[in-house]
């Protein structure tokens, strides 16, 4: 039953409805290893209030900040709920934060303890070692190494806090620290009124229900997924599944059967290359083409993947290309692009059923204004918007309009039907030495299309034209070493040569690539150079290869080889 308009509750009211609404109903579920273990409200709200009950026996300081480093997992909504009912506000920290971003979130936020949960025990290791002593540390059940303070341990010993404590809808309920894919990190405070303006902006939009599926692993620490899973499942009451491990994720999907998949572009791709491992593109697309078969072979092709229940199928984080989007809506999954950022909970646009196109991120959700500034920059309102930013006023009000709208630091442009797109960054456009801007994110749009390419980046400033840095699909580099990897080379050299002239063709002659390198390796979270949420790290890919673009571009090649130019690229820079 969808949340009435005239209900403004926050998050712990919720949690207060639905332990008493539907006490026995499944909440969440958390694998442990080989065995899975279901949370009904009653159980999860039982576990909340005890914590609850220990967080307010440390006496501190009403509104006191308290971390989460954890993986997504129960415990950390659990414990996400228990300072809230505390009276506390939540400090979410990335489960793959390095120790030096991990002390700044830490001492910035001037957290007064910290909930540890599901992490590599190596990124544990490096925190703890740099942590000031002081900082209580209390584990979560899965946890990386054991702690003196345990989940487990404190509600064992504390009795339920009793009743429904309550917390304005205008106070702060966590500080989110953006993902920091450039500077550091900046903590945006969003109160619980722009958690519930994302909850009746569902209700409008999707008319969610307490029926639906969601599986969580995107991090929570991120404004995306805290909004589009946990805010949503208390908002409407649903069932939330949790993901084991990298490893088991097709398993957990199909534990889940979701009815709301909510993923970003770097995953979507890497279904589609699973099944185009399996299966041809052209094939299938013969295939789609028999009445007859047609049914059949999506479903098939669906719940290979997981996602044969999926009502909406939701991307964001970065543009999905339109090859694939049209893909995916031939097997009947009609994939609904949403666009907000950590200082509006998310809260910005979203494409609406049947209304969804291509390249484009949505109509403004309800309560929201867009416009278009002079200099191209989209600049939103919206009730999602953050309190500002935790002691830093001077950034907050640089970051705000005199009339109170976000400056997004996006570009874009919108459609006859208000739909808005996303054409690049105002500060990853650069200049090339002929003095023509360049934005590089249309272009890598029209590369990433690529089956073979996993993550492109267009750079060149200061050069005659720009040059795209290509990484290879795993099954693209897997290829590469088997038996048949001369053969498989060849094939690349071909497609991808041809995919450069293609999209060239397309271009404004100082847009237009001079080459293309194939870089060695992965780019990823660990090695830095994608954020947590799969986004390249301009500047870090930037700073590596920038002094090595010249050299390149010197031996005259339209497609180059990291691994066999590198070293005299060097040689030649140094």
């Amino acid at each position: 039953m969808p949340v009435p308009i005239t209900q403004q509750l926050t998050t712990l009211d919720c949690l207060y409805r639905w332990e008493q609404e539907q006490p026995d109903a499944v909440y969440l579920t958390q694998p442990f290893g080989d065995r899975v273990v279901d949370y009904t409200w009653r159980e999860v709200a039982d576990q909340v209030r005890r914590m609850a009950a220990y967080l307010q026996s440390l006496k501190l300081p009403a509104g006191s900040n308290i971390g989460i480093l954890s993986s997504n997992c129960a415990h950390w909504v659990m414990a996400d709920l228990a300072v809230w009912m505390a009276g506390h506000v939540t400090v979410p920290l990335y489960p793959t934060v390095g120790s030096e971003t991990a002390n700044y979130v830490l001492e910035h936020s001037q957290a007064q303890l910290l909930f540890v949960g599901k992490l590599d025990e190596r990124i544990w290791e490096d925190i703890a070692a740099h942590l000031p002593p002081t900082l209580t540390c209390v584990g979560l059940p899965i946890t990386p190494s054991q702690l003196k303070l345990t989940w487990n341990g404190i509600v064992e010993r504390f009795e339920p806090l009793e009743g429904q404590p309550r917390r304005s809808l205008d106070a702060i309920a966590s500080i989110i620290y953006t993902s920091g894919s450039t500077g550091q990190p900046k903590g945006a405070m969003i109160s619980f009124r722009a958690m519930w303006a994302v909850g009746e902006g569902l209700r409008l939009i999707l008319n969610l229900g307490r029926k639906e599926r969601m599986l969580s692993y995107l991090p929570l620490a991120h404004a995306a997924e805290r909004a589009c899973v946990e805010t949503a499942s208390l908002y409407f009451g649903f069932h939330v599944y949790f993901a084991n491990s990298i490893d088991t994720f097709v398993e957990d999907l199909r534990r889940a059967r979701p009815t709301i998949f909510f993923s970003v572009p770097r995953l979507w791709t890497k279904f589609y290359l699973g099944v185009c491992d399996k299966m041809p593109p052209d094939k299938l697309k013969r295939l789609l083409r028999i009445p007859l078969l047609s049914r059949y072979v999506k479903h098939k092709v669906l719940k290979g993947l997981g996602l044969e229940h999926v009502k909406f199928a939701i991307t964001a984080s970065a543009p999905l290309a339109e090859d694939l989007v049209v893909w995916y809506r031939s097997l009947g999954l009609e994939l609904l692009d949403v666009y907000g950022m950590t200082e509006n909970f998310a809260y910005s646009h979203a494409s609406r059923p049947g209304m969804a196109r291509p390249g484009y991120v949505g109509n403004p959700n309800p309560g929201v204004a867009c416009r278009i500034a002079e200099s191209g920059e989209i600049q939103i309102k919206s009730p999602g918007m953050m309190m500002g930013y935790y002691r830093d006023d001077a950034l907050t009000q640089a970051t705000l309009t005199a009339d109170g709208y976000l400056k997004t630091g996006d570009c874009g442009e919108v459609d006859a039907q208000g739909r808005l797109r996303i054409t690049g960054r105002l500060k990853d456009n650069f200049k090339t030495s002929r003095g023509k801007y360049v934005a590089p994110v249309p272009i890598e749009n029209k590369l990433a299309g690529h089956p073979k390419l996993e993550a492109v980046c267009v750079m060149g400033a200061n050069l005659p034209q720009p040059v795209a840095l290509l990484m290879l699909s795993q099954d693209a580099q897997a290829h590469l070493r088997s038996a048949r990897a001369e053969s498989m080379r060849t094939e690349l050299v071909r497609e991808l040569t041809q995919l450069i002239q293609e999209v060239n063709a397309t271009l404004e002659s100082h847009e237009q690539l001079a080459m293309a390198v194939i870089v060695q390796g992965s780019w990823t979270i660990e090695n830095g150079y994608l954020t947590p949420t799969l986004k390249i790290k301009r500047n870090v890919i930037e700073q590596h290869y920038q002094p090595l673009l010249t050299s390149w571009i010197e031996l005259g090649q339209a497609l180059v080889w990291e691994s066999e130019h590198v070293s005299k690229a060097t040689r030649k820079v140094a």
